[in-house]
């Protein structure tokens, strides 16, 4: 008799389970998606309203499913406490569902009205259970206010006709599941659940849209690398290669962009007779804007090359030529124009930090400052004339060298900065370039500028 009772008992599991397996691949499969959901929103560390009360609504949904299912009703003993813990999931689930359809825009403008006073009721619906009201009614009046939600649901998506397609797909997934939790709500005919079919098919859509749009961003993206790509072979088109041979000067550049595109410049203006001008720039801002008016700032260098032996005129001539085309960005500035053959260098700049010169061991910082360029059309500079001796060691370089922080925060520095030049004396001007980028690199935890560095040795 106890064998037999036991075959029965496992036969009615067996037949329970086969009238539940739909339901709880469907619960596991929706919590699933809920749990990836929120995986993603934490690996992004970016809150998204609607992606977050998603993951909630699709968690809640697929535990009910388990929780209501006949297979878990026989194996659990039936309870008071059992009870009202499934009527806590049932009245917990239509709250982040009206949250999400709050913030996907489709309740309309008294969305938030509407959310708010739906989700006050359940949380009284809730805690009304919670202290023992009867059930019946509970479900009841639950039931009554997710119908009236989803009618609302339907007339509001079917207002405002439109021509976008992931909409259309979306509202068309929402009527389904409406249609479906209607059917189930008022009572389904056929004697079991329909709502989760609903849910998977509305859940299906969104993944559809999301995977759609997922593809077409890959695709931006691919396009746009190749932009920047495009960009960045123009912007290193415009920086000279390297500097002319010369028997008085041997100069090395270095040029590292933070992005694929950079806001820094730098120009060599070389004539014959031992003379030539060394310029170094930086654009405010990073990226593409600031690339695009570096470009700017090439071409109103080399507008100016009738004053190449004239520091301060030269960038009085940049600065008027850039003013009111650079978007309301800065640009800072540098010009050295060094004369072999009168043994003598004039230096001006435009807000940028000051230049190094290296002399016997010592490093000296040279600065004649101006307004940056670009901000007033009348700006006027100023340029100073130093004694150029055989072995002086010139270095030119941009803010990002000095402003490059350690996990402290502490800046580079100027004085560090002095004390590798000091270091540099016994190295080649590459060697030297290679040096201190090596040791701003070391430095900073990240880089979040641009690097540019001159190096020019006077050999007499």
């Amino acid at each position: 008799m106890v064998l037999a009772d036991s075959q029965l008992t496992a036969l009615q599991v067996l037949r329970a389970f086969h009238r539940d397996e739909i339901f709880l691949f469907l619960g596991a499969a929706f919590t699933t998606v809920g749990l990836v959901i929120a995986g993603f929103l934490m690996i992004r560390r970016r809150f998204d309203s609607l992606l977050f009360w998603l993951a909630i609504f699709a968690i809640l949904y697929g535990n009910r499913l388990w929780m209501t299912s006949e297979l878990l009703g026989m194996l659990i003993p039936p309870s008071e406490f059992f009870e009202r813990l499934k009527a806590t999931i049932n009245f917990l689930v239509p709250i982040p569902a009206f949250l999400f359809f709050q913030a996907s825009g489709f309740l309309g403008k008294l969305g938030k009205f509407v959310t708010y006073a739906c989700c006050g009721i359940l949380f009284c619906i809730l805690a009304a259970a919670a202290f023992g009201a009867p059930l019946y009614w509970l479900y009841k009046f639950n039931n009554g206010i997710v119908i009236c939600a989803l009618l609302t649901l339907v007339v509001q998506s079917l207002r405002h006709p439109t021509r976008d397609r992931d909409f259309i797909i979306i509202r068309n997934g929402l009527l389904i599941f409406v249609a479906f939790a209607l059917w189930n709500n008022f009572g389904s005919i056929l004697g079991h659940k329909s709502e989760p079919y609903g849910f998977g098919i509305f859940l299906s859509c969104l993944g559809y849209v999301a995977a759609r749009r997922a593809v077409e961003r890959d695709q931006q993206f691919t396009a746009l690398e190749k932009e920047l790509e495009v960009a960045k072979r123009i912007q290193l088109s415009i920086l000279p290669t390297a500097f002319p041979a010369s028997d008085h000067f041997r100069v090395a550049a270095r040029y590292v962009p933070m992005t694929s595109v950079a806001g820094d410049f730098y120009d060599f203006h070389v004539s014959q007779n031992g003379k030539a001008g060394l310029l170094i720039a930086d654009v405010s801002g990073h990226g593409v804007p600031a690339a695009l008016i570096a470009s700017m700032v090439k071409l109103a260098a080399t507008s100016q090359r009738e004053h190449s032996a004239h520091p301060a005129k030269l960038l009085a001539g940049m600065n008027r030529t850039l003013f009111g085309n650079t978007q309301s960005q800065f640009v800072t500035a540098a010009y050295v124009y060094l004369d072999a053959q009168n043994g003598d260098m004039h230096y001006a700049a435009a807000g940028h930090p000051p230049m190094l010169l290296l002399r016997n061991g010592e490093a000296i910082s040279i600065e004649e400052n101006g307004m940056v360029l670009a901000l007033f059309s009348s700006a006027a500079y100023t340029s100073i004339t130093k004694p150029l001796l055989k072995g002086d060691r010139l270095l030119l370089y941009t803010d990002g060298i000095i402003e490059a922080e350690d996990a402290s925060e502490e800046q580079f520095g100027h004085e560090r900065l002095c004390g590798l030049l000091r270091q540099s004396m016994n190295h080649s001007p590459d060697e030297t370039a290679d040096l201190i980028l090596e040791r701003v690199r070391q430095w900073s935890v990240s880089q979040d500028d641009d690097l540019t560095i001159l190096v020019c040795d006077y050999e007499g």
